[in-house]
């Protein structure tokens, strides 16, 4: 095929625009910022036209003069400029070029056909996943769409950066918060000092809201939205599995009106109320807020629906109430061999969709019993996590050092190897633990076996048996559990399980196999948490009835990846279950 040949009609290309461009840009060199900004070397269709480009990319980042003479060097050193046509190709794109006023225009021209070949790529091996007949259909569907989603979204596509093409962003970023002290670079939530501490909602975080039934989590999520959605125009995704659609905006204009919910639901309104709650639907209404109600959604149905109102109306962020009812994998199909591991996809995925999107995804969780069991109440960061845990005293084998350490010797440090099963191959191996620590003191249990093995750990840990892994409180007299035997399997049977009173209480995180071996017993470990943030609800007056922190909820942000973190407490309406600043007066005492 000759320069001038029309491609194949299957292959969508321009190659006149890819010449213009070029031509236009060593007439114009200063034009290279209105297109190198879109505009990649690898969206031409000719590759001597994709080398020509980057030559003129490298000088550009150099600083170096664009023009005729440094293009045949770089050309040069780099091998290609034989192979492009030589200095004679060059004057042919000049010469050819009608005028450089319309780079952009040509520029946009080779970005659409590029984005075209990309969609044909893209439906071809949607084609050739479809006729594997061997896949999960969910599987299929997930892969498809993001195929397609990574096409839409090729312009932000992200590879390996050199540190000077992201140094000039974050300095004009720093530049712009130092000349706007007052605008927050992220999504506001409507709390000031939520806001001054988080510095609002940022984009690609996952941020996990928890607490126990009746702090209030649901609602307070919901103002965060409410707040983001009326004041500031946020786009906002409410995937809603517990209530309903009209339960939630019953609950929105509860919110937004000041009228006891369960006197909306009754429909026992006053005359007087009526015009408020007319202009607060109103209101509402031109929010743009979208709810989904699918009880028990799994995370590719929210992934689905996410990425398709992304594409249509745009999106600012995404709630999940609550993460317990989701499900990991097309529905719940019984792949994940537990509960714990199911969650630990769950939160991975919701990360790499806050990635994917863009936006901060606030999913709601429900924390354990184990903090009505404590004195203090307030909840924790090992709250979040449903593994158990083992006392100081648990001996850890470290096949590198060849010998086995107490579990709280080991706190603080990761990248060290522990011995582990491999859940596929059903034998031990070495594997990395990220992240080893002390969850506080908790009640205890002593468990023994026949092989006279014993191991002391709170009731939620879990101990792989023969069908799958079963919290330590669940087993039974004489159930098997796994134990290492050289590099197998092999079982011993439980003898019998009895409290020990309390100790402080450790745990390893095992990425990938997500199990370890403690005292010579196959243990499962904890989950990391993926989020960004955690934030805690927490209320004093719901456990003590005289307390002065009456109506007064505490916010607590136990983990924030990029700033500190502290407790802001908030104004509570129980009958409303309504948050707002809280205004604090103060008043000179007379002696």
């Amino acid at each position: 095929m000759n320069e001038y040949e029309i491609p194949a009609k299957s292959i969508p290309a321009n190659i006149e625009a890819e010449r213009a461009v070029l031509g236009s840009l060593m007439i114009d060199p200063d034009a290279i910022i209105k297109v190198a900004n879109f505009l990649r070397a690898e969206d031409f269709f000719r590759e001597r036209h994709a080398w020509l480009y980057e030559a003129m990319l490298a000088l550009n980042e150099r600083r170096e003069p664009l023009d005729f003479v440094t293009i045949v060097d770089e050309l040069e050193r780099r091998n290609q400029l034989e192979e492009i046509g030589g200095p004679a190709y060059l004057t042919e794109l000049i010469t050819n070029t009608p005028t450089a006023l319309y780079i952009d225009h040509y520029a946009r021209i080779v970005e659409r056909t590029a984005l075209l070949r990309r969609l044909i790529a893209a439906a071809g091996k949607i084609a050739e996943i479809a006729y594997d007949e061997s896949q999960d259909v969910d599987e299929v569907v997930d892969h498809a769409e993001q195929l397609i989603f990574g096409v839409s979204e090729s312009r932000i596509h992200r590879d390996l950066t050199p540190i000077r093409a992201i140094m000039s962003n974050v300095v004009d970023r720093i530049d712009f918060l130092a000349r706007n002290q007052d605008t927050l670079m992220g999504v506001p939530t409507g709390f000031t000092m939520l806001d001054r501490l988080l510095g609002g909602l940022q984009k690609s975080d996952l941020l996990i809201l928890a607490g126990r039934p009746g702090m209030g989590k649901t609602s307070f999520g919901l103002s965060i939205a409410q707040n983001a959605a009326r004041r500031y125009g946020a786009r906002v995704a409410v995937f809603s599995l517990e209530m309903s659609n009209e339960q939630l905006v019953q609950r929105l204009l509860s919110m937004e009106t000041g009228i006891d919910s369960h006197r909306l639901r009754m429909g026992a309104v006053q005359e007087e109320e009526w015009p408020i709650l007319l202009e607060a639907a109103n209101l509402l209404a031109s929010t743009s807020i979208f709810i989904d109600d699918t009880p028990a959604a799994s995370v590719t149905d929210i992934r689905t629906k996410c990425r398709r109102l992304y594409a249509e109306h745009g999106l600012d962020m995404i709630l999940i109430d609550y993460m317990q009812l989701m499900t990991g994998q097309g529905g719940g199909n019984g792949r994940n061999e537990n509960r714990q591991q199911e969650i630990s996809y769950i939160s991975r995925s919701l990360k790499s969709l806050a990635r994917e999107l863009n936006v901060p995804v606030i999913a709601l969780s429900q924390l354990s019993r184990a903090v009505e069991a404590r004195a203090d109440k307030r909840p924790m960061l090992s709250d979040l996590r449903e593994s158990g845990c083992l006392t100081g005293d648990t001996l850890v084998y470290l096949p590198d050092e060849g010998k086995f350490t107490p579990i709280s010797q080991l706190i603080g440090q990761c990248g060290f190897r522990v011995t582990s099963l491999n859940p596929e191959t059903r034998k031990l191996e070495p594997a990395i633990v990220s992240n080893a620590f002390c969850t506080g003191v908790k009640n205890i249990f002593a468990l023994k076996t026949q092989f006279d093995r014993s191991i002391k750990a709170t009731a939620n840990h879990k101990f792989l048996t023969i069908n799958g892994w079963k919290r330590l409180d669940a087993l039974a007299e004489g159930e098997q559990i796994a134990i290492p035997a050289q590099n197998d399997l092999d079982w011993d049977r439980v003898i019998s399980v009895v409290p020990d009173g309390q100790a402080a209480v450790y745990d390893l995180t095992v990425p990938g196999n997500q199990n370890f071996v403690a005292d010579n017993i196959i243990v499962h470990n904890s989950i990391e948490q993926d989020a960004d943030v955690v934030l805690f609800i927490y209320r004093e007056d719901y456990y003590i009835e005289d307390t002065d922190r009456q109506n007064i909820a505490d916010v607590l942000v136990a983990k924030h990846r990029h700033g500190s973190t502290g407790t802001i407490s908030l104004f509570f309406r129980k009958e409303l279950t309504q948050f707002r600043d809280l205004e604090i007066t103060r008043t000179e005492l007379e002696y």
